[in-house]
């Protein structure tokens, strides 16, 4: 699990416990973990902390107002008095509230009404989020979904349109933006199975279909009637495809930006041989990134990541890496001027089936309290601190 210092206790672990008149039930045991301060009203004024509200048609409370780690705006934080929800009020390991497991959910304030949550906010609510509470669903059908564009950018996919993706027959259910990477998306409910989630990615719904019937990709990845998308063509592109059934990858760069690593070169990683498939940005994280096919051993995807491919590889033998994680012919990065003190967590890689070589740590917390090491005690649980410093899916 990950935690951050002040979720932790144990010897010689004295954090800044968080204490706030806005706190949302302040633990009182080592079991409960404390939750993030909430504020007392969202920013228009039309909801506040603890209020009766509805959400899909069901009966809530509000627990939690503010800022959230998963997503940006201003978030609120629901216990349903009754119907199913997702969470218990953490999210990725951080407590906003506290609340039954599967009680919780998160929404935004646009997508609420309730006693003065609709009379109050036309003016501070624009038509985008107005579309939004308006298509509130009449039963258990799924959470109230974002406003959807009619059109693509360049006009080439509408909503409601039969497409082609990845060989697999789709009906588009959104086109706009998403908190989950940059750019124009297009979310798809396939024909048949072999989706990935049910049209709500990170807690935000952006349309409704069947579990397992929904993916998200952007235009250029898409056929059908009507669709022309511009084709990437480029003489760095990996494995161009050929067949409607396999996507059109994304370019690559012939060399890492130090030089150290080629484009189709053989390389070690976790111990594993590889070939490079894919130099370049990615739309999950920051930094150059290496696409890598596995000559052996086990992998994670096909060469798509979240919808996007970046290379094409048999299911199960692509995985990601930085070049500082990998080794071979001519493959240790120069980066680091030869002086340079490089962490020595970097270079320890796995002998075997281990896993991946893991980023370096830092020793202790910025405050000092918490040791590579030490033992802690995480929500009443014994734990190990196995790192410290940051992380790509949440900041701090």
């Amino acid at each position: 699990v990950f935690a951050q210092p002040a979720q932790l206790s144990g010897s010689g672990v004295a954090p800044a416990r968080v204490s706030s008149p806005t706190t949302s039930a302040a633990s009182t045991s080592e079991d409960e973990p404390e939750t993030l301060p909430s504020k007392e009203k969202t920013a228009d004024g039309s909801i506040s902390l603890g209020q009766q509200i509805m959400w899909n048609s069901k009966a809530a409370m509000v627990r939690y107002i503010g800022d959230v780690r998963f997503a940006k705006g201003e978030w609120l934080g629901l216990e349903l008095t009754d119907g199913k929800g997702v969470h218990d009020g953490s999210v990725l390991g951080v407590p906003y509230f506290q609340c039954p497991a599967g009680k919780g959910v998160f929404a935004q304030p646009a997508q609420l009404s309730g006693s003065a949550t609709v009379a109050d906010a036309p003016v501070a609510v624009g038509s985008a989020a107005r579309m939004a509470m308006s298509a509130m669903a009449p039963e258990d059908e799924g959470p109230t979904t974002l406003p959807s564009k009619d059109k693509t950018a360049d006009g080439s996919i509408s909503l409601g349109q039969k497409v082609m993706w990845n060989g697999k027959e789709a009906s588009v259910r959104y086109i706009g933006d998403v908190k989950f990477a940059k750019g124009e998306w297009v979310g798809l409910e396939l024909t048949e199975a072999g989706g990935v989630h049910n049209g709500n990615v990170m807690g935000v719904a952006y349309f409704e279909c069947r579990a397992g019937k929904g993916v998200f990709a952007q235009p250029a990845q898409l056929s059908g009637s009507g669709v022309a998308p511009a084709r990437v063509s480029s003489p760095t592109t990996s494995a161009a495809s050929t067949s409607e059934d396999e996507p059109e990858t994304l370019p690559s760069k012939e060399k890492t930006a130090d030089g150290s690593i080629s484009l189709g070169q053989q390389i070690m990683w976790n111990s594993k041989a590889a070939m490079v498939r894919y130099i370049g940005d990615v739309r999950f994280a920051k930094g150059e990134w290496l696409g890598l096919e596995l000559t052996d051993g086990k992998g994670v995807h096909d060469g798509s990541v979240l919808g996007v491919p970046y290379f094409q590889c048999p299911a199960g033998k692509g995985v990601f890496a930085q070049p500082t994680q990998l080794s071979g012919s001519t493959a240790m990065p120069a980066s680091a001027p030869a002086t340079a003190t490089v962490p020595t967590v970097v270079v320890a890689v796995a002998a075997g089936d281990e896993g991946p070589t893991p980023l370096p740590s830092k020793e202790k917390t910025a405050d000092g309290s918490i040791s590579l090491g030490q033992q802690v005690a995480w929500k009443g649980k014994k734990a190990a601190v196995r790192y410290i410093g940051d992380v790509r899916f949440a900041k701090g």
